[in-house]
């Protein structure tokens, strides 16, 4: 990573609202003397609440702690919820698979060449089909098959995988099982789901079949947070491919495939660049 953006950080924020708040937080990096290279804001009339992404730096030294004293102070006096995280530090993501490969391949490959910035200890599936795709990354490969009598047991392994490995995302990469409200709790606001469908139509099994069967004109992907409710979790990104009356269910399942690949990669993207805020069942996307 080049020098210059080697002390690099991005803050994060939200909070109620209210006059000031641009200038509050400029002004803590113009008494330290950072330089502020990228600034994004939104303030919702609806939630009446105020998010805002900021990148800057380089600083000094790769140390924010100079930073927490006056940002716990406008904490306090906005009822802000911030975090400040170096541009270099690669959030750490577990991958969750079942027999469907097209969206585990393609981020792993984006991640192996640098376009996502991410590192993926461990791979979890409750089929063994992956293992020989793990191997070939080098990545830890686990299989841990899953019934009704055994979810609660199989879903404990897989919280525990994830603090041995300070995962901090989750993301279900066709793992065609439905998560407990447990795990759901555990990991909320954590666990990115790509639905192969472009929400909320076409719920449920074989969506391509379904849209075939409508004559539809265009198919889609969403990807979304996951919460006990299922495909009900604010969404992320959504994308849709044309198709004709030409193409079989076989073939919109192909041309669905790269649409869900890409929006999977993108809102993992967001989320590890600091981008994704959660703003009740919605979310706000910084570009």
């Amino acid at each position: 990573m080049p020098a210059a953006t080697t002390n690099d950080h991005i803050l994060t924020l939200s909070c109620p609202d209210k006059p000031g708040i641009v200038h509050a937080v400029t002004g803590v990096f113009a008494q330290q003397g950072h330089n502020i290279l990228d600034l994004q804001q939104f303030s919702d009339p609806v939630s009446e609440k105020f998010f805002m992404r900021v990148h800057f730096g380089p600083t000094p030294t790769p140390s924010t702690e100079h930073l927490i004293e006056p940002f716990n102070k406008l904490a306090t006096d906005y009822q802000m919820e911030y975090k400040i995280r170096p541009v270099a530090q690669k959030t750490r993501v577990l991958i969750m698979v079942s027999k469907i490969g097209h969206c585990l391949n393609d981020l792993l490959f984006r991640a192996k060449t640098g376009q996502l910035p991410i590192d993926i200890p461990l791979i979890v599936s409750n089929h063994p089909t992956f293992e020989p795709l793990a191997q070939s990354y080098g990545i830890e490969f686990h299989h841990l098959p899953v019934t009704k009598d055994t979810k609660a047991q199989q879903e404990s392994q897989v919280l525990e995988l994830a603090k041995q490995h300070g995962i901090e995302l989750i993301v279900l990469a066709r793992y065609m099982q439905v998560l407990s409200p447990t795990l759901c709790e555990a990991m909320s606001g954590r666990i990115i789901n790509i639905h192969h469908s472009f929400l909320p139509s076409f719920k449920g099994a074989k969506p391509y079949h379904q849209a075939y069967e409508r004559g539809v004109k265009i198919i889609g992907a969403t990807a979304h947070f996951v919460t006990a409710d299922l495909d009900e979790g604010p969404i992320i990104e959504q994308r849709v491919t044309r198709v004709d009356h030409g193409m079989g269910p076989e073939r919109l399942v192909d041309e669905g495939s790269n649409v869900e690949s890409q929006v999977l990669a993108a809102a993992v993207k967001w989320y590890a660049e600091q981008r994704l805020f959660l703003n009740n069942g919605k979310t706000v996307v910084f570009s």
